[in-house]
């Protein structure tokens, strides 16, 4: 089984992610994808980042109604600072009959030679990348190697910050959530 690993805060996870994670689960050779919730960096003030566990539990309620997209709290048990690489080989150990790739915004492919290991995930590992907004292309020393797949994934200009800004204005933003996500995010009361 092809797995993509989608790495994120989700903070909280919102349309953009999953119009993106389905769009690249339907037009890919990738069986399912799932939602990697990082875990709050315990060196970093807290800020506006919620609890592992809630922002997980979003990420469930986000993904029930699709078969392919699943939330994944690998990293949690993890030690920290939890670096790709050793996500990847911990996963690779758990799930032996697993192929695991990794997706990630072009923005991210733009600095990916400055992480760990990165000839050693790129050696193991294919990476699918979607686009974003730019007013130029973004190009890397990546783009023409064989594990790079650049997807033509909808371009999203949703963020996390925005909605959380949004939020705390008190502004309707109900239409960018997932039923179940924006219950549970109105429920309780986050980022008020």
């Amino acid at each position: 089984m092809k797995v993509g690993l989608y790495f994120g805060s989700f903070n909280p996870i919102h349309i953009g992610h999953l119009i993106i994670a389905n769009h690249i689960e339907q037009y890919s050779d990738l069986n399912e994808i799932w939602f990697v919730v990082t875990p709050h960096n315990p060196f970093k003030k807290k800020s506006t980042l919620l609890d592992n566990y809630q922002r997980l539990e979003m990420v469930h309620l986000a993904t029930q109604d699709y078969e392919h997209l699943k939330p994944c709290d690998i990293e949690f048990k993890l030690p920290q600072p939890s670096y790709t690489i050793n996500t990847l080989v911990h996963l690779q150990e758990k799930y032996p009959n697993h192929e695991f790739a990794l997706i990630m915004g072009e923005d991210n492919l733009e600095g990916f030679h400055k992480w760990k290991n990165h000839e050693v995930i790129l050696e193991n590992h294919h990476i699918y990348v979607y686009p974003r907004i730019s007013n130029e292309t973004i190009e890397t020393p990546f783009d023409r190697h064989e594990k790079i797949h650049r997807i033509n994934a909808p371009i999203m200009q949703i963020s996390s910050t925005f909605i959380r800004s949004a939020i705390k204005e008190g502004k309707n933003i109900k239409p960018m959530f997932p039923e179940h996500v924006w219950k549970y995010l109105d429920e309780m009361n986050f980022y008020k």
